[in-house]
Parts: structure tokens; C-alpha cells; sequence
């Protein structure tokens, strides 16, 4: 491209008898034009080696940029690595070829080594295959499928219900199907990742009201009365936290101020109230809990999958728009034979729920017992054990693996800054020496490893200032 702009001058429209006069001029012109075109290309191709150099130098910027990125993680404390499991999830898993306690997975009620729900995974890939290799509306949706929305429909007291490929799935395709920019969504202060993202994906206008507070809903409430629709959208457990949404207040808030509820239950079902249908069960609003979404991959056998139930015209309308159900293939029929199982278990062995329940009240009554500060609902089995400092938290959780106690340290940004903690899970299978295994790790590592702080001094509120100077003896 750059040597066509190189050409001849143009040809002189001067008679043979001046042009003559005229030859050593021209010559001279000739020159020099030649030389100054000649001398612009030579320019252009190197801006075009510049440029490349440049888009070379980029890449490598960009490497750059995350290799320090990265290294900051690293000495914050927040950078966070993977650990390897060579068992089967279950209370006594191996990593690094070590036993362990697994005190971190939402195996609430064990059932993720459940025999009889492998049995019935087994018996599904005989009946159903492996996979369908299609979204559901194509050719991907097998009586199993409809059968399984069925059950978790009646399950929750709605009318019909929607499979997806994920909880976050459900989230994700959930808010944009059905608001506008005339619309309003209310979320709380520390609602889910998936919850956060559904709610940038649609057009609504956006409002966050303070954790729990229902004097900061209710004033959102009043203040965005000209909207078309308004969602109150809310974790009915924050797994960070071990809280509870006060569902019968916000559904209150929500028949006075004519807006609809939309609860996200991964951390309730199964297991939270008499008989595991949730947080609405405890609350005693089954019923009038407008839209829920929840998991299979957590108390539920631990698999994959999630789900939206509500009303009929609603789950309709979500296979008809919800862009993640529309676009991503179907659940595989051995999760989907499995998860009918795991709803009979819990119809019918009722106990589980019970000891998930003593087995809570144990270990956190004993780690508050023992001097650590300990957040969330007393009759919640999320445990988060309050440490402040990012790194330390880490730190504590490494030494825990070396007393037999698999935990993992949470810290920003999957908390607040300054707010790090350990999350402990307590399922229906640990017994009770587990428990005490674990209290009593806890409070080793605390005191051995840690010996010129005393327990109330870690795991204070101050702990965010004190930590930071913090060094091992």
C-alpha cells in the first residue's frame, strides 16, 4: 500500500521547444520528488513495524498487569488455590494423601455419597443415557426432566417449576425475562453473586436496601410506588453470614406496597425448617413467597442443577425467554434420576433433619464456648468463625488442615474488606467426635500457634486492626 503512493510525477504539458530549455529543472524537480516520496514511504513503513512492536508490547502489558495483579492476591492473603480431593465427597475425604474431616462442603445432610441416590444414577445412564446433546426445547427433555419439575414444584407448594443448568443459571436468566426500564428490583445489601449479576443483566431500575433492615425496604417501598413492577429480591440464608432473611416481614412489605418476592433458597433447601421446604416454611409463608429459585447441588445430593417454581404463566414464560435455559443443554438424565431420589429421602427420613439440627447447636454453642465469635443464626448450619484479617484467616485455615480439619478461609471480594472469616459447614453425618475434633482444632491452633494473643483478643471485633501487625512466634 505504501510503496503505491511512491509514482513518477506527472508528465509535463510544456512544448518540445521550452521543454528543452527546461531539462535541467526538471531533473532537478525529478529528484527531489522522487526523494521526499521515496522518504515518506520509508516513514509509513515504519510507523507500520512501530505499531506492530507496540501491539506486541501490549500483550505483554497485559501479562504484566495481571502478574502484579496477582501478586498482590498473593500477599493480601486473598489469592486462592485449589486443593485436590481423591475421594468421593463425604464427611472423611483425602487430600494430599491425608485424611481429613471435611468441615467446608454444602453436604448439609449427607446425602452426597448416599447409596441409594448413586443407585439410582446408575439405573438412569441404563434407562436414559449419559446425555441429550440438546438444549430442552430442540430434543432435549425427557419424561425424567418433567417428572423432576413435578416434584420440586409440589415440593415447595407451587404450581409448576423450571429446570436449569445451574442456580446461577436461574438467577442469571430470571430478572432480565421479566423487568424493564419501567420496572423496579429491591435487593439486599449482601445478596449472592448470581442474584447481583441477574439484576445487571435486565434494565430495572436498581435499589439496595441495608442487611435486613426492613425500616431501609420499606422507604425503598415508598419511594418507587410509579414503577410498573417492583421485586424484592433476597438470599433466605447468606452463606457468608448464617443469617436469615425475615421472610414474613418482607412478604408483608410486599402485599402492602404491591410488590412480588423473590427468594433464592441454595442454602435453606432440603434442610431449613420442619420438614426442608426452607427459609418460607420457617417463616410460614410457603405460600405466599411469590417466586422461588434454589439448587440441587447443595443439601440436595450435591449434583448440579437449579431451578426456578412460582405459578404456571410464570415458568412459561421463562422457557419461552430465559436466555440460559434457551442456550444451554439439558440436565444429564443420571442428575436428573438421582435428584427424584434425593426428594423421597427427605418425604421420608425426617431424622436427618433433626441431627443436622443437634449437630449445629453443638459445635457452635462449644466454638462459642471455647472464646471464638461466632456470626450468623444460632439455628443455622453455615458457622462462620470471625477472624477480620485477610491473611491471618488464611494462615488459620492451613493450620487447621494440618490438625485434620478441612475448612477454607473466606475474605474480599467475596466478603467485605476487614471482614475475613472461616466458614465451617456442619452436616447430618459428622458425629459428635468430629465436632469435637474440630472445636478442639480450632482452639489448638488458636492457642499454640498464636500464643501471645489469648482467644478474646484474636477473634474480637478488633481483630481487623490487630491482625495486621500479627506475626507467627
Amino acid at each position: 500500500f505504501f510503496f503505491l503512493m511512491i509514482r513518477r510525477p506527472p508528465r509535463s504539458t510544456q512544448s518540445r521547444s521550452s521543454a528543452a530549455s527546461d531539462v535541467y529543472k526538471r531533473q532537478v524537480s525529478t529528484q527531489s520528488t522522487w526523494g521526499i516520496q521515496i522518504k515518506t514511504g520509508m516513514i509509513l513503513t515504519k510507523l507500520v513495524r512501530n505499531f506492530s512492536t507496540t501491539a506486541k508490547h501490549t500483550h505483554h502489558s497485559l501479562k504484566a498487569i495481571i502478574e502484579a495483579q496477582i501478586k498482590e492476591l498473593k500477599q493480601t492473603g486473598v489469592y486462592k488455590t485449589e486443593r485436590i480431593i481423591t475421594s468421593p465427597q463425604r464427611i472423611s475425604i483425602q487430600t494430599n494423601g491425608q485424611n481429613v474431616l471435611n468441615f467446608c462442603a454444602n453436604n448439609y445432610l449427607g446425602l452426597a455419597d448416599n447409596q441409594d441416590i448413586i443407585e439410582a444414577a446408575k439405573r438412569t445412564l441404563d434407562t436414559h443415557g449419559f446425555g441429550l446433546s440438546s438444549v430442552r426445547f430442540i430434543c432435549g427433555t425427557q419424561d425424567l426432566h418433567k417428572e423432576l419439575e413435578r416434584k420440586i414444584a409440589a415440593f415447595h407448594q407451587k404450581e409448576d417449576s423450571i429446570l436449569f443448568t445451574s442456580a446461577f443459571d436461574a438467577n442469571a436468566g430470571f430478572f432480565e425475562t421479566f423487568l424493564t426500564e419501567e420496572d423496579a428490583i429491591i435487593s439486599d445489601q449482601l445478596n449472592h453473586a448470581s442474584i447481583i449479576d441477574g439484576v445487571r443483566l435486565c434494565k430495572a431500575k436498581r435499589f439496595r436496601y441495608n442487611h435486613l433492615d426492613m425500616q431501609d425496604l420499606e422507604r425503598i417501598l415508598q419511594e418507587t410506588q410509579n414503577a410498573r413492577l417492583r421485586f424484592i429480591a433476597t438470599d433466605g440464608v447468606f452463606s457468608m453470614d448464617g443469617d436469615f432473611a425475615p421472610l414474613d416481614q418482607i412478604v408483608a412489605l410486599a402485599k402492602k406496597y404491591h410488590a412480588y418476592t423473590f427468594v433464592d433458597e441454595c442454602h435453606a433447601t432440603g434442610f431449613l425448617g420442619e420438614t426442608g421446604r426452607g427459609t418460607p416454611q420457617l417463616f410460614g409463608v410457603e405460600k405466599e413467597v411469590d417466586f422461588i429459585s434454589s439448587t440441587l447441588g447443595k443439601a440436595l445430593g450435591g449434583g448440579s442443577g437449579g431451578y426456578i417454581t412460582s405459578r404456571k404463566e410464570v415458568v412459561d414464560y421463562l422457557r419461552q425467554k430465559a436466555r440460559p435455559y434457551l442456550f444451554s443443554n439439558s440436565i444429564a438424565p443420571a442428575i436428573v434420576g438421582a435428584s427424584l431420589k434425593v426428594f423421597d429421602i427427605i418425604d421420608n427420613q425426617p431424622q436427618l433433619i433433626q441431627q443436622l439440627n443437634t449437630n449445629t447447636k453443638v459445635f457452635r454453642e462449644g466454638m462459642q464456648k471455647a472464646g471464638f465469635k461466632i456470626l450468623g443464626n444460632q439455628a443455622c448450619p453455615i458457622v462462620p468463625v470471625y477472624i477480620g484479617d485477610a491473611k491471618l484467616a488464611g494462615e488459620l485455615a492451613e493450620e487447621l488442615l494440618q490438625e485434620g480439619i478441612y475448612v477454607i478461609a473466606f475474605s474480599y471480594p467475596v466478603v467485605p474488606k476487614g471482614q475475613a472469616r472461616i466458614r465451617v459447614q456442619i452436616s447430618a453425618a459428622h458425629k459428635p467426635a468430629d465436632l469435637e475434633k474440630a472445636i478442639t482444632g480450632f482452639t489448638n491452633v488458636a492457642t499454640v500457634s498464636y500464643t501471645h494473643l489469648t482467644l478474646p483478643t484474636i477473634y474480637s471485633v478488633q481483630i481487623s486492626v490487630v491482625a495486621v501487625s500479627l506475626k507467627k512466634k
